[in-house]
């Protein structure tokens, strides 16, 4: 099937006023949002706050988002997956509860247990309530933002990702608060979010249910559990690999690798807007093929360009970091080279999701786990920091085949 092109203003201008097209946008600008509000709330930081009080926080608000992260449990894309064919309200207040009360109850037990899980953290038991009703507000937020998405409303998203700002207006005042201004001025910033997102989905008649949907649970469980299992592999690599690099080629080469990778994640952000797209117009029942072919050429159509782009000036762009950031750009452009595959690889797991395939769904997210750190740690040892970039392309080079694979398995190539 082709996907014919646009072929002059008024064409592209309909073009981009599709659902697909229209919310990959928005998604994407969210992201590039978040990415700027986030460099100039820590460049603030730093100045108003010392380094001991910005280490803190930024270990809280990690701790923070390593519970969100556990408790989850998949049902965040549940919410966009059944929400197009189910009650609204009965999906929503059951992501919202389920997912919430897991995260306060590993709230509760990391502030019991701070002093053995981290020392250093222990101020967290002397702002218990403010932390937990933080946790609460970010986890209720992270679902409530999955539902403009899943409501075709990424606009909406859009918007919220703009209050978040609001986070480097609080740094000002709450100064005097020390580590906890920069604490405080994150997690407000999602109350707020929380506020604004129940009224942009009451102005769509969405209100959440006061209780758990058992039917929507017992369907979507295995949905969700799924979801669940392949994005904590999806996102294992990230947390293990810094630790990876410290613990094999030491503190400088893995300063090296985290700038590096925090540059190249910007080009990340396209195909993470147009595969969420994808999985959104899926689950509203759009034929699926054509939507793929759409999200590949639009997507590739943005990313392209900017891989050539950041390959021919990335140095100059380490270079404003620091000179001895430099010596990173032989793994800059490897990373950014490796986007094309992950580009693909995360368009087949937005198709395994709308198919619900949970087995392909796995075995794709665990193959690229796996891969990626075996082969990382192996690398690493033979050609020092750019072993991780080789290990990044292969990986999601191989990961395109198997994908390539799958789908011809199961006839969904030929299918629409």
């Amino acid at each position: 099937m082709a996907v014919a092109l646009p072929k002059n203003f008024s064409e592209i201008r309909q073009h981009l006023q599709e659902p697909l097209i229209r919310n990959s946008f928005f998604i994407m600008a969210s992201s590039f949002v978040a990415a700027g509000f986030g460099f100039f709330f820590w460049m603030i930081a730093a100045r108003l706050y010392s380094q001991a009080e910005v280490g803190i926080a930024t270990a809280l608000m990690s701790s923070m988002g390593l519970l969100i992260l556990i408790s989850r449990l998949g049902l965040d894309q549940s919410v966009i997956r059944f929400f197009p064919h189910r009650d609204k309200s009965k999906v929503l207040g059951t992501a919202i509860i389920v997912p919430t009360a897991v995260a306060l109850g590993a709230g509760v037990i990391f502030v019991a247990a701070v002093d053995v899980i981290a020392p250093e953290l222990v101020i967290v038991r002397t702002v218990a309530p403010l932390y937990l009703a933080f946790l609460g507000a970010y986890s209720i937020t992270w679902v409530l933002e999955g539902a403009l998405n899943a409501i075709r409303k990424s606009e909406y998203y859009f918007v919220l990702n703009l209050l978040y700002g609001s986070r480097i207006l609080f740094l000002f005042p709450l100064v005097f608060l020390g580590a906890m201004g920069i604490f405080s001025s994150f997690g407000l910033s999602f109350v707020l979010g929380l506020i604004l997102a129940l009224a942009l989905l009451s102005r769509c008649s969405i209100r959440p249910a006061a209780g758990v949907d058992r039917v929507f649970i017992r369907e979507a469980w295995q949905f969700s559990a799924g979801a669940y299992i392949a994005g904590i592999l999806m996102s294992a690599p990230n947390m293990v690999i810094p630790i990876m690099v410290l613990n094999v080629l030491g503190a400088e080469s893995t300063a090296n690798y985290y700038i590096t990778y925090a540059i190249v994640s910007i080009l990340f952000m396209i195909p993470y807007a147009f595969t969420t797209s994808l999985f959104v117009e899926g689950s509203h029942g759009g034929e699926m093929k054509k939507s793929v072919l759409r999200t590949l050429a639009s997507m590739f159509a943005l990313l392209i360009p900017a891989i050539i782009g950041l390959a021919l000036f990335g140095e100059q762009i380490l270079s404003l970091i620091g000179k001895d950031y430099v010596e990173g750009i032989t793994l800059l452009r490897v990373l950014a080279l490796s986007a094309v595959f992950v580009s693909i690889c995360q368009t087949f797991i937005s198709i395994a999701k709308v198919r619900n395939d949970i087995r392909s769904l796995i075995i794709i997210s665990g193959f690229v786990s796996v891969a990626l750190l075996g082969l990382g740690y192996t690398l690493m040892h033979q050609f020092g920091l750019i072993g991780m970039g080789y290990a990044w392309f292969a990986t999601y080079a191989a990961g395109t085949l198997l994908t390539g694979v799958i789908l011809w398995k199961k006839g969904w190539i030929t299918s629409s």
